[in-house]
């Protein structure tokens, strides 16, 4: 991919890391398809899900692309929640750790004071969530006028929580000739608009639906019967099952072996955003869904739609951990 030495780099002696420091040996299948392209000066729509390394996909382009003799802000990353803009940062950083790359989160619930600072000193890249990456732009604290990289991640999801309008503001202080690479689990109409907007002849690294599969994770349901028999199952649940870590989602995400939907998403594209937390880069992991007997119709749409079987949860789950 004649990517730069020092990004490659793993010279334990210096005590630094890069991509094979990192634990990469043999890319992923988006990565084998999108890195040379992201390293271009073209657009590039990639559809994947979590756990694909879709990150390192699109860190390694901007780390092979900025130019780290040069202080300033060269790729702007834009996620849709500030626990995804933070793992993107820690990514990058030790991605491009023997680069001495300076890469800066602009988050909701910091300091606007801190962040000032921070890009007063100089940095080569900003990962954010857009109501803060568009604040900072407005009160022209972050400067776009050298920005080579946009990249918009998991794009669905951020469309999905209304950031339509703040990504728009963002993308038109950008310039003329920025490079843009969407990324997105899924392609509803509202990305595909966007990408009409933003993107100038892109290359299209697309999935078939019904390639985008959940293999390697086990999924199970629990019919709990009512909404106020779920904490007790809960509770059930991990006096029989020993777990490290694990993610239960509501209504009202690093190395994860079990996801608990503890209400099924509403909209049947999160429910891959979701689960496919637990299985990170080709490792298994397992998903467990709890059910009322309203849900059962809403399970079968979710299995329809990824052409998946969801089955009852066994009895020999500790088993499957």
């Amino acid at each position: 991919m004649n990517l730069k030495e020092n990004l490659l780099s793993d010279r334990s002696d210096l005590q630094v890391s890069g991509v094979y420091a990192f634990g990469y040996e043999k890319p992923s299948a988006i990565q084998q398809r999108a890195i040379v392209p992201c390293c271009t000066l073209r657009d590039v729509i990639a559809q994947a899900q979590s756990g694909t390394g879709k990150t390192a996909t699109f860190s390694i382009a901007i780390l092979q692309r900025i130019d780290e003799k040069k202080p300033c802000v060269q790729a702007l990353v834009m996620a849709p929640t500030r626990e995804l803009a933070q793992q993107i940062q820690k990514v990058m950083c030790a991605l491009g750790d023997y680069m001495k790359v300076k890469v800066h989160t602009c988050i909701g619930g910091t300091s606007i004071r801190d962040d000032q600072r921070k890009l007063e000193a100089g940095v080569h890249v900003v990962v954010g969530t857009p109501g803060r990456v568009n604040d900072m732009i407005c009160r022209e604290i972050l400067m776009t006028d050298a920005i080579k990289m946009f990249v918009l991640d998991e794009a669905d999801e951020m469309l999905s929580r209304g950031f339509k309008n703040q990504i728009y503001e963002v993308f038109k202080t950008m310039p003329q000739d920025v490079q843009v690479i969407l990324l997105s689990a899924t392609m509803p109409s509202d990305v595909l608009d966007v990408t009409q907007c933003f993107m100038r002849n892109p290359i299209r690294i697309l999935v078939k639906k019904e390639e985008l599969t959940l293999e390697g994770i086990r999924q199970f349901y629990v019919n709990v019967q009512k909404d106020e028999y779920k904490f007790e199952t809960l509770c059930d649940l991990y006096n029989v099952i020993n777990v490290t870590q694990s993610v239960i989602f509501c209504n009202t995400r690093r190395k994860v072996s079990l996801v608990i939907n503890y209400d099924l998403p509403s909209n049947r594209e999160n429910y891959i955003h979701r689960i496919g937390r637990s299985g990170r880069f080709g490792r298994k992991g397992v998903a467990i869904n709890f059910i009322t007997d309203r849900d059962a119709q809403q399970l079968k749409d979710i299995e329809s739609f990824y052409n998946t079987s969801i089955e009852e949860m066994p009895m020999s789950i500790v088993d499957l951990l």
